[in-house]
């Protein structure tokens, strides 16, 4: 019987890695002409690359596993970021009493 790959994670790797990844995903965004829809799928490398090159450098299906984990999580924050912000700015910030 096969086992399933031992993954060492810790918070530090969300903390770290899942920022990492958003950031610079934004960073190749401003610095060159990639249609929205490539996106996803850069973060999803940068990811991997992350988690294949500095966090689980010694365990490959690890660092996959732990690379898709990171470029995804960095994609649904982003966008819950974003989705927040704009119903913020839509609403004209009515819970407070005044517009913005």
């Amino acid at each position: 019987m096969e086992h399933f790959p031992v993954i060492h994670t810790n918070f530090w790797d969300a903390v770290i890695a899942v920022p990492a990844v958003l950031v610079a995903t934004q960073i190749i965004k401003l610095l060159l002409p990639i249609p929205r829809v490539i996106i996803p799928t850069i973060a999803t490398i940068l990811g991997l690359m992350f988690s294949l090159f500095i966090a689980h450098r010694f365990n490959f299906w690890g660092a996959v596993f732990m690379g898709l984990f990171y470029g995804n999580a960095a994609v649904g924050t982003y966008a819950s970021l974003k989705t927040t912000w704009e119903t913020y700015r839509a609403s004209g910030n009515k819970y407070s009493g005044k517009q913005i």
